[in-house]
């Protein structure tokens, strides 16, 4: 038994080594991509979205569920794309405060990921009225990181 946890325990702490090195081993200018990606992908899934509330296309639920999925799923992957040091290297328009703050960036990040977690438990429901709310709220917090945390 003491065996099979110092073996699992091993795998653990090699596994966390590999996945610190090899995080390590990205270039700004690869970061910068990824994030431009991550930032596309958003951008692509929250237009229809956006497009439904406003009743500006026909309300879809499961596709809609799904573009909140989307955006929930990415929203997880924002830490990566703002890594330190990846203010350097590449033309950016994310602002220094990202990394000289970047506690008061991992609230924004953190308030952002839990406005998702609510949109995609609203989509659940299948109805627009419930998604109204929340929708609002992640628009909100997507406007007001772009406003705050991007050079215009």
């Amino acid at each position: 038994m003491i065996k099979q946890i110092c073996i699992s325990l091993a795998a653990i702490t090699t596994g966390v080594t590999i996945a610190n090195f090899v995080h390590a081993q990205h270039k700004p200018a690869e970061v910068h991509k990824f994030r431009k990606s991550v930032m596309t992908i958003q951008s692509w899934h929250m237009r229809p979205m956006a497009l439904m509330v406003k009743g500006q296309q026909p309300y879809d639920a499961n596709l809609f569920a799904w573009y909140a999925g989307v955006i929930q799923q990415t929203s997880h992957m924002l830490p990566d794309a703002f890594t330190p040091g990846s203010d350097k290297g590449a033309e950016t328009k994310a602002r220094p405060e990202i990394w000289t703050d970047a506690d008061k960036f991992k609230q924004r990040i953190d308030s952002f990921q839990a406005d998702t977690t609510k949109l995609v438990a609203a989509a659940k429901a299948g109805n627009l009225e419930a998604v109204k709310g929340p929708f609002g709220a992640v628009g909100k917090n997507c406007g007001g990181c772009h406003e705050s945390c991007r050079v215009k």
